[in-house]
């Protein structure tokens, strides 16, 4: 008996046929997976501020957003002759019984008794192995181990993605502190930089720098990705707070003095210790 999840889902199938069929939306019919893009980007990024924000509600109707995208491409695959969004679903499927043959049986049951001794380590280690070995079964060309990662992902979370794949062959730093030391001498090389003049150098040795505090950041647990946006909704509220101080007084913020600045910057980190205020200056 289909789920009500399934029977969900095949709905919103129906639906986006629908709208592209003819008499259905000019605006959807129109659509190509380029023009997508940029809202499949979109839908990605307020996905990630409802988690970042723990709003729960937020996430079911982002998670639904980004459904909508998925079957949108699927559908424009489906009418060019080329894939469902039936076959995506069971690609995904099909995939993670593979890749999880401490977990499931061939034929997608659950092992009776699964080993409880596998790491989530180890579970990473062996999906790489798993996914190598059935490019080579398949006769398709061996991709290297980092050729996966797509250029178009941020650069923080990129270089942070590269790192923990490396790791998994061994490839990786000791602990957190022999990262801090990386760090350091990255610091060093900025200063010879700098003062060699050159904006080349410059300009490596400061992507040097931030690829060395994603991996600290890796050490620690941390996503840097997420760390990065953290920081950012602190900065922006604390500004704005205040912004809001020095116009309560009848001036502008840049009517104030550095010192000025930095006095307000102080009482509002003292007063507003920072509970999480990720909403734009439009939200306020």
């Amino acid at each position: 008996m289909p789920s009500p999840a399934a029977d969900r889902f095949d709905h919103l199938v129906r639906i986006m046929r629908a709208l592209r069929a003819p008499g259905g939306c000019p605006w959807d019919r129109e659509q190509t997976f380029e023009s997508l893009r940029p809202f499949v980007l979109e839908e990605t990024y307020e996905l990630l501020d409802a988690i970042d924000r723990g709003d729960l509600d937020g996430m079911r109707e982002e998670l639904g957003d980004f459904l909508y995208e998925a079957v949108f491409l699927a559908q424009i695959a489906e009418e060019a002759g080329h894939f469902s969004i039936a076959d995506a679903v069971d690609g995904i499927a099909q995939k993670l019984v593979r890749r999880h043959p401490h977990v499931f049986t061939p034929d997608g049951r659950p092992l009776a008794d699964a080993p409880a001794t596998m790491s989530a380590d180890d579970v990473v280690r062996k999906w790489e192995d798993l996914k190598a070995a059935e490019r080579q079964s398949t006769g398709k060309p061996a991709k290297t181990l980092l050729s996966g990662i797509p250029r178009s992902m941020p650069a923080l979370l990129r270089a942070y993605e590269m790192a923990s794949r490396a790791a998994t062959v061994g490839f990786d730093w000791t602990t957190p502190d022999d990262v801090v030391a990386k760090i350091h001498e990255e610091l060093a090389e900025i200063a010879l930089a700098r003062a060699g003049g050159a904006p080349d150098a410059l300009e490596d040795e400061l992507g040097d720098l931030l690829f060395a505090v994603s991996n600290y950041a890796r050490k620690l647990g941390i996503e840097p990705e997420a760390a990065l946006r953290r920081a950012s909704d602190k900065f922006q509220a604390r500004f704005t707070a205040m912004e809001d101080r020095a116009a309560s007084g009848g001036r502008r913020l840049a009517d104030h003095s550095l010192d000025e600045q930095n006095a307000l910057w102080d009482a509002v980190k003292r007063d507003v210790p920072m509970a999480a205020d990720p909403a734009g200056p439009e939200d306020r």
